[in-house]
């Protein structure tokens, strides 16, 4: 079945500094946080921008027809101030292997963890 809609444009902004990275295909579905007008743009946080968090989106998806496969980085390196939403600091701290860098391209440090409650 073929389904045919009005023509979008989407605009692709690059948040990645380096052309490596490593990503897994996971499945999205418009409950997701992020979805906006039935696309959940690149760059969001995956699957919660919170101590949940496993990576970054790697691409547009359309999830307003259903559940779509997306690919989420889990190692790379990224320029976080061109995310769609910057990441809170417990996902970068739970994003182990992806390393963030601001506009001048220097690495950001991790956020400091928060003592356990005792």
């Amino acid at each position: 079945m073929v389904y045919v809609q009005k023509s979008q444009t989407y605009q692709d902004i690059n948040f990645l500094k380096s052309q490596k990275f490593l990503s897994f295909t996971k499945q999205v579905d418009k409950t997701h946080k992020g979805v906006v007008d039935g696309v959940l743009p690149a760059g969001s946080i995956y699957p919660a921008n919170d101590e949940t968090a496993e990576g970054i989106t790697i691409n547009d998806v359309d999830v307003s027809k259903g559940a779509q496969p997306v690919g989420v980085i889990v190692s790379g390196h990224i320029l976080i101030e061109r995310l769609p939403v910057k990441p809170e600091d417990a996902a970068q701290t739970a994003m182990r292997e992806v390393k963030f860098y601001d506009a001048n391209g220097k690495m950001i440090a991790l956020p400091a963890a928060s003592a356990p409650i005792e």
